[in-house]
């Protein structure tokens, strides 16, 4: 690939939904927070390509920042299977060994019927290798960025789950010919 690439990372908004979900793709965005949506787009390259996750709350909350993102399904979360719609905390009170299990190595754990952050950060890569050079702005998920910064850092996937990113934070990384370069991490506008 040529040229050099600049991702701005954005973590999606609140889920409009029970905390502590596991939630699916249709799970909506709590876009509430508008001062901080706006001071979020203040600080997006003004021309960058946009790209999402096809999740419902990426892309309310791209178009929230005024983006119209291409779709790009190795940008979805990471997939938990039969958990999906299920909460944590059910899901440990309930003594399910295969969940207590998942924990233990939960980088190369796969939930049943679903993928490891392992498989993740694969597709990740792939997602990834699709954005040309120039600015690129991309409303992901928490596990999206936690891969890509697994990628830039050439970290293992246990280790880049050690990464915090929170709601409507802001991840800066740039792909350039000499390998990759982290700008910020998990930065909180207001």
């Amino acid at each position: 690939m040529e040229g050099e690439t600049f991702l701005w990372l954005i973590r999606h908004a609140p889920v409009a939904g029970v905390t502590g979900t596991i939630h699916a793709a249709d799970a909506p965005a709590d876009l509430g927070a508008r001062a901080q949506l706006e001071a979020l787009r203040q600080r997006l390259s003004q021309d960058a390509a946009s790209y999402a996750s096809p999740s419902r709350r990426t892309v309310e909350t791209a178009r929230a920042l005024g983006l119209e993102p291409e779709l790009v399904s190795e940008f979805r979360e990471q997939d938990f299977g039969d958990w999906t719609g299920r909460r944590h905390d059910e899901l440990a009170a309930a003594g399910d060994e295969t969940y207590a299990q998942f924990w233990n190595d939960p980088a190369g754990g796969r939930p049943p019927g679903g993928e490891s952050f392992a498989d993740q950060v694969a597709r990740v890569r792939l997602g990834l290798a699709r954005i040309g050079a120039g600015p690129a702005t991309l409303v992901v998920h928490s596990g999206t960025i936690r891969a890509a910064l697994c990628i830039a850092l050439d970290l293992t996937p246990q280790a880049a789950l050690r990464f915090v990113v929170d709601p409507l934070s802001l991840t800066r990384i740039d792909r350039l010919a000499a390998g990759w370069r982290v700008v910020s991490v998990n930065q909180r506008i207001s």
